[in-house]
C-alpha cells in the first residue's frame, strides 16, 4: 500500500453521486478525508478562488470533479491545480468522461486532462466512465409515466454502476503509485440499448416500462425548460447523438483489472434500485 500515515484526501463534489461514495470508501479504508462542498462545513466554490488554498492545506491527494453543468471551466480548474502544486499535493484523480481522449483540446474536459499531463509536481489518474446506471433511477433517464424518453435511437451504451466508478477512483487514491499516469474507462459488462434497459427494469418491478425515442432538439429544449443551462445544450446533443450514431461506450475490463471484482450487471443494478420505480410516476 503506497500511502503515508499522514495521507489526507480532498474530495471535491462531496455531495454528488461519486464524491459522496468516494469519501465513504476512503474513510472505510482508514484514510483521512476532507469532503469539500458549497457549505460552511468545508467550503469550496469554483466561483471563489479564495476557497482553493484553505481546502488544499495539508492535502496529499485530490479527487477532482469539474464544475457541473458548465462548459467553460478549464481555466478555473487550472488555477486550482496551480494552487494544488503550491500546496504540495502528491496525486490527483480526475473524473472525466468516456472517450474524452478523442476530443479536441478546446473541450473543457480534455483541456483539464492535458493540463494534468503537463504537470510533473504531482502524479495523476483519469477516470472516463460510461453513462451511469443511476441515471435511470435518479436523473434524466428515470421513467416518467412509465416511459423513458431520450433521443438515443437504437444505439448501445455499456452503462456502469456508480459503485464501480468510485471503486476504481478510490483505488487510484489509495495506491497512487500503482495508478500514476493511468487512464481507466469503467463500464458495465454489457452494452445495452435504452429499450433493452427498459425491459430489464420492467422485469425487476413487474410493470412495463417502455422507451420512446424523440426529436433531439425538442428534447434539448425540454431539458433547458427544466433548469439545465442553455450553454449545456451542445453537450446534451453530443452525448445523445454519439450513442444514437452507434458510437456509445463498449465494455472494458477496467473495473475488474483495478478492483479485482467484475462490474455490476444492469439486471443486478435494477434489482437493487427497484424501489425507485415502484410507484408509477405521472407528469
Amino acid at each position: 500500500m503506497q500511502r503515508s500515515a499522514k495521507s489526507l484526501i480532498l474530495v471535491l463534489g462531496a455531495s454528488g453521486k461519486t464524491g459522496t461514495r468516494v469519501a465513504r470508501i476512503l474513510s472505510e479504508h482508514g484514510l483521512a478525508v476532507r469532503a469539500a462542498r458549497r457549505d460552511p462545513q468545508v467550503r469550496f466554490d469554483w466561483n471563489d478562488k479564495v476557497t482553493f488554498a484553505p481546502v488544499l492545506d495539508g492535502v496529499t491527494g485530490v479527487y477532482l470533479v469539474s464544475p457541473v453543468l458548465r462548459v467553460d471551466f478549464a481555466a478555473d480548474v487550472s488555477a486550482f491545480l496551480d494552487q494544488a502544486e503550491r500546496a504540495g499535493v502528491g496525486h490527483v484523480t480526475y473524473l472525466s468522461g468516456y472517450g474524452v481522449e478523442r476530443s479536441p483540446a478546446e473541450v473543457a474536459l480534455r483541456a483539464v486532462e492535458l493540463d494534468l499531463g503537463s504537470r510533473s509536481t504531482f502524479t495523476h489518474s483519469i477516470i472516463r466512465p460510461a453513462w451511469f446506471m443511476e441515471d435511470f433511477s435518479e436523473t434524466f433517464l428515470k421513467p416518467v409515466a412509465d416511459q423513458i424518453v431520450v433521443p438515443n435511437g437504437d444505439g448501445r451504451e455499456a452503462f456502469v454502476a456508480v459503485e464501480d466508478i468510485v471503486a476504481v477512483a478510490a483505488a487510484t487514491l489509495r495506491e497512487p503509485g500503482r495508478h500514476a499516469g493511468k487512464a481507466y474507462a469503467p463500464t458495465g459488462p454489457e452494452a445495452l440499448t435504452v429499450a433493452e434497459a427498459a425491459v430489464i427494469i420492467s422485469t425487476s418491478i413487474g410493470r412495463t416500462i417502455t422507451y420512446r425515442d424523440t426529436d433531439r432538439e425538442r428534447w434539448v429544449r425540454a431539458m433547458m425548460a427544466s433548469g439545465i443551462p442553455e450553454t449545456y445544450g451542445d453537450v446534451l446533443r453530443t452525448l445523445t447523438s454519439t450513442i444514437a450514431d452507434g458510437h456509445g461506450s463498449t465494455p472494458t475490463d477496467d473495473v475488474l483489472t483495478v478492483t479485482g471484482s467484475a462490474p455490476i450487471a444492469f439486471a443486478e443494478f435494477a434489482a437493487r434500485a427497484a424501489s425507485a420505480w415502484t410507484t408509477e410516476t405521472v407528469r
